[in-house]
């Protein structure tokens, strides 16, 4: 169970992911202690409400550290340099932990409350709501294949006219929806003026999270 209920501040876990992957990357060498200080990060953020996408992106980084610890022994017989690897694989995952507990409506609210140029706040919330389109629409394209009995997808021809095609028709009519979208909300690109309805503040809890990442950073090093 999550130690806060409030959801970390979006800039606040942006910014603790790119200190994670610097740290974890710095010390991947240092086999141990690097790792004592990833599995320490993973609980962490679990206490901090990252349940959900520390559970999603460890069965990820199990595959791809596993596989290139693989490759990474096998190339250089030493145990070490497979270690190592994995150990950044685990930098990597965990930087992208923070990111994933934060909403795209929360991020844009954060950008814009700094005055991120508008045109990068409109990619993050577009890059931030991508992958859940995406899935969506791959679920939807793949149950109307079931529905009409097209067959099974490993068929080249089937994958490429019942699916493939399908697919790129459905998202380029969602790009286009999503230009007028952000058209008839006013979200302009230059620098007209725009307020924010509902502002996000730093909390107590971004402040020992940060805290405590600090810490555990100084008592790894230290080792």
């Amino acid at each position: 169970m999550a130690l806060w209920n409030k959801k970390l501040y979006p800039l606040v876990a942006i910014v603790s992911g790119l200190f994670v992957i610097v740290f974890g990357l710095v010390m991947a060498k240092e086999l141990l202690a690097c790792s004592i200080f990833l599995g320490a990060v993973f609980v962490w953020l679990m206490l901090f409400g990252c349940v959900r996408p520390c559970l999603r992106a460890l069965p990820a980084f199990i595959a791809a550290a596993g596989i290139f610890f693989g490759i990474f022994y096998a190339a250089t017989g030493t145990f070490e340099a497979g270690w190592s690897m994995a150990n950044r694989f685990g930098a990597v995952f965990l930087a992208i932990v923070p990111g994933m507990s934060a909403t795209p409506v929360r991020m844009t609210r954060s950008l814009s409350q700094v005055h991120m140029p508008r045109a990068v706040t409109l990619g993050m919330l577009i890059a931030m709501s991508f992958v859940p389109m995406l899935k969506e629409e791959i679920a939807r394209v793949r149950e109307a294949m079931k529905t009409r009995g097209a067959g099974s997808i490993l068929n080249l021809k089937i994958f490429y006219r019942a699916f493939l095609v399908p697919l790129v028709m459905r998202l380029v009519n969602i790009s286009d929806t999503l230009a007028l979208s952000v058209e008839t909300r006013g979200f302009a690109l230059g620098k007209a003026r725009y307020t924010i309805y509902k502002k996000e503040r730093i909390a107590l809890s971004d402040a020992v999270y940060v805290a405590g990442l600090i810490a555990g950073a100084v008592l790894t090093a230290a080792l």
